[in-house]
């Protein structure tokens, strides 16, 4: 069994974050999804408005059947790449600068393979939360 990783805040829930879920299957059998904490990305950037909670996020994400299994994190690094069983990272188009950078090093080196998702033309969370405002 193939197990895949895949990473998020997951606020404004969207038919791309559900998409995004659909892509990883197709390189997996088992998907994990980590659900970062609200409390910790409040906290990196003040003027953050979360609409969804911490657990109301997971139960959200819990609740769909193409996921097998959902963690939450506060920071990703590569604690979390040891602490959890997988094959695969799925990367998504945004995720790019020095702490993916650092992930994938990991992966690499850890014989872990990476895939890069392609997003959702025309949706994103900010879309969604500039066109609410």
């Amino acid at each position: 069994m193939k197990k895949i990783l895949t990473f998020g805040v997951f606020d404004y829930f969207h038919i791309g974050h559900l998409r995004l879920f659909k892509q990883c299957r197709e390189y997996g059998d088992y998907l994990i999804v980590g659900v970062q904490n609200s409390d910790y990305a409040v906290l990196q950037d003040p003027d953050k408005k979360m609409l969804y909670s911490t657990d109301e996020r997971v139960e959200m994400i819990e609740s769909l059947r193409i996921v097998d299994e959902v963690f939450v994190y506060n920071r990703l690094d590569t604690s979390i790449m040891e602490s959890t069983d997988f094959d695969i990272l799925a990367l998504g188009e945004d995720h790019i600068g020095d702490r993916f950078d650092m992930i994938s090093d990991w992966c690499r080196d850890h014989g872990k393979s990476i895939v890069h998702m392609k997003r959702t033309p025309g949706i994103s969370s900010s879309t969604i939360k500039n066109s609410l405002s």
